[in-house]
Parts: structure tokens; C-alpha cells; sequence
């Protein structure tokens, strides 16, 4: 039954309960997903930002169903009042003054609490959503999609339940996107260690997530990197010969051919038209024989050309290139190409690289 003092004050889209004005015209009236918690608990601070984000997904929607929350730390009459043992503690308050809360035992992430919060008032929420980038394994799949696919995969071996696991899981997923435009050559997956055993067991899983590497020659070993979006772009660019950075861009390397920067340097420097031409003949010649195995030759070729004919062609075209790069329309594949075409353009004019954030 409901206390029949409680006040609560609004912080951003999550109530805040403090403790003393009557509850029959708020939680009485409306139902509502409760947490409590104590500000020192370390699992209270990393469900902070998906409870937070649980509350906007059903902002403007009070008068139907609260996303509410209450310091049971500062307030312990409240969590006494409710049997509240440990923190974070969720529970459910039915509509209805006489209605029994019941304790919330899925899981964390924001996808459960939101089709729980659904599930319990019928009131949808505002969420997207949105088709995971990693792809899932199962016992069934794991060879086909691992062993026998001649690809680099990195592998989350997990469990539902598992805590480090969860917070693990948004960075996989931006990894994951991250690797997108590379998915001919890399696969970012996890399997379910506690449904697929089979595939577990087999690669000695005992605690998770357990994450291992699968090299597309066929070798395993245990991945024991750091656990940040870079630290996981820096192993599979180092293992796979990858170059991306966090957030999806490529990096300042991409798509350079060392002697042709050497080349575009030298012709960068030269004097005379006739040296300039004497050095464009010879890029020209290099890049012809390397196009059957790097498709970037072709940009050299073509940006020898025209700085050729047009000397201030290299700053201009650099220029442009920069400026689409930052337009976020343009999509992933092209984003690819203009950046390499600007890390090739800036052998010729020395234009600093361009960072860009997804």
C-alpha cells in the first residue's frame, strides 16, 4: 500500500520522490516504475543514464504512467516502508492507492524496462527501434559464419544476466557500426554462452564476456585489450589491416600509396613545368601498375593530371573534399571514398587531415 506522504519533484523526464506531500493524487492515480537507490552505489550510477534515457522515452506521457525515482539512502523510511535490501531496487506501482508493488527483475538495459514499463501500463514509448550492427551467433551459425567465412571476427562470448557484460554492450554495438563499410573482411558478433554451450564449451568459455579473435587464416587467440570504442578499433586495425578510428571515419592513412606520396611531394616542390611533367609521367606509369591491386592508384592519376594543368588545383580540391566530409548526409561508402581521395590530395598541398565524427 501507498504511503500517503510523498513528494516529488521533476528532474529532467525522471520524477524525484523526497518524502511528504500526499501520494493519492500522484503514484495513487497514476502507475509507475520506481527506482530506488543510494548516490555511493556503483550499479545505481550505471543504470543512471539508461533510466534517464527510460524517462524520456515517455516524456510527455505523466497523466498515463511515472518514471520516478527516490534516494531510499537519504529517505529510509521509504525503503524500509517498501522492503527495499539493496541497490538499485525496482519496483512496480499499479494503479490504485490498495495496489501491492511489485519487484522488477528483467533486465537493465533500456529495451527490457521500456517493454516492461508497456507491457504493464499499455502506454508505448518513444523508442526507435533500431536493428543491432553485431551480428548474433548461435551453435547452428558459428562455423559458417566464424570458422568458414574467411573473415576477421571478434566473438563476445556472453550472458544475459552478466553486468559487465551489459555496460560492455553499447560499445560493442558502436564498434560494431564502426566496422560496417569494412564487413567483406571483418564481423563483429557475440554468441549466448548460456544457450549456445556447445560453441562455449569448445573454446574453454568460463567467465564472461570472454572475447577471442578469430583471424581469417585461422588462428584463435584471447582478446585482453582495454574495453573503450578505440581500444577495440586499434586491435582489429592492427590484426585485420584495417583504418578506422572511433566513430566509423577512416583515418590520415587510408587509401596512401608511400611511393606515390613520395612522388606527389617531390612534384609539390619542383620548380619548372617541364620537372613537374618529368615526375607526373612517372607517378602516372607507378599508379598503372599498382591499379590492378590498389584501387586508390587511380586517384593519383588523377590528381597528377589536373594539378598538372591546374597548379592550384591541389589546395582547391582539398578544400572541397573537407567540406563534404563534415556534411553528416552523406553516406558511410561515399564518406569512405571522399576521405581517401582528401588523405591522397593532401600528399600534393600538405592539407592537414580531416576528423570527423559519425
Amino acid at each position: 500500500m501507498l504511503g500517503k506522504k510523498i513528494v516529488f519533484g521533476a528532474i529532467a523526464t525522471v520524477l524525484s520522490f523526497a518524502a511528504t506531500v500526499a501520494a493519492d493524487s500522484t503514484l495513487g492515480s497514476t502507475p509507475a516504475l520506481v527506482e530506488f537507490y543510494a548516490p555511493w552505489c556503483g550499479h545505481c550510477k550505471n543504470l543512471a543514464p539508461i533510466y534517464e534515457e527510460l524517462g524520456q522515452a515517455f516524456s510527455g506521457k505523466e497523466e498515463q504512467v511515472l518514471i520516478a525515482k527516490v534516494d531510499a539512502d537519504a529517505h529510509r523510511e521509504l525503503g524500509s516502508r517498501y522492503d527495499v535490501k539493496g541497490f538499485p531496487t525496482l519496483k512496480w506501482f499499479p494503479k490504485g492507492v490498495n495496489g501491492d508493488p511489485e519487484d522488477y527483475s528483467g533486465g537493465r538495459d533500456l529495451e527490457s524496462l521500456s517493454a516492461f514499463v508497456t507491457k504493464k501500463s499499455g502506454v508505448k514509448s518513444s523508442i526507435v527501434k533500431v536493428i543491432p550492427s553485431v551480428t548474433v551467433l548461435t551453435d547452428a551459425t558459428f562455423d559458417s559464419e566464424v570458422l568458414a567465412s574467411g573473415k576477421n571476427v571478434l566473438v563476445e562470448f556472453y550472458a544475459p544476466w552478466c553486468g559487465h557484460c551489459k555496460n560492455l554492450a553499447p560499445t560493442y554495438e558502436k564498434v560494431a557500426q564502426d566496422f560496417l563499410n569494412d564487413k567483406k573482411t571483418v564481423t563483429i558478433a557475440n554468441l549466448d554462452a548460456t544457450v549456445d554451450t556447445a560453441t562455449a564449451e569448445k573454446y574453454g568459455v568460463k567467465g564472461f564476456p570472454t572475447i577471442k579473435f578469430f583471424a581469417a587464416d585461422g588462428t584463435v587467440e584471447d582478446y585482453n585489450g582495454g574495453r573503450s570504442e578505440q581500444d577495440f578499433i586499434d586491435f582489429i586495425n592492427k590484426k585485420a589491416g584495417t583504418q578506422r578510428v572511433a566513430g566509423g571515419s577512416l583515418n590520415a592513412e587510408a587509401g596512401r600509396i608511400a611511393e606515390l606520396d613520395t612522388l606527389a611531394e617531390k612534384f609539390s616542390k619542383a620548380s619548372s613545368k617541364d620537372e613537374k611533367k618529368a615526375i607526373s609521367d612517372e607517378a602516372i606509369t607507378l599508379a598503372a601498375s599498382l591499379a590492378g591491386t590498389n584501387s586508390s592508384a587511380k586517384y593519383y592519376t588523377r590528381f597528377f593530371e589536373k594539378a598538372l594543368a591546374t597548379p592550384a588545383y591541389p589546395a582547391t580540391e582539398a578544400a572541397r573534399l573537407a567540406k563534404i566530409i563534415k556534411n553528416k548526409s552523406v553516406n558511410r561508402a561515399r564518406l569512405d571514398e571522399f576521405s581517401i581521395r582528401h588523405n591522397i590530395i593532401s600528399a600534393f598541398s600538405s592539407a592537414p587531415a580531416v576528423k570527423d565524427e559519425l
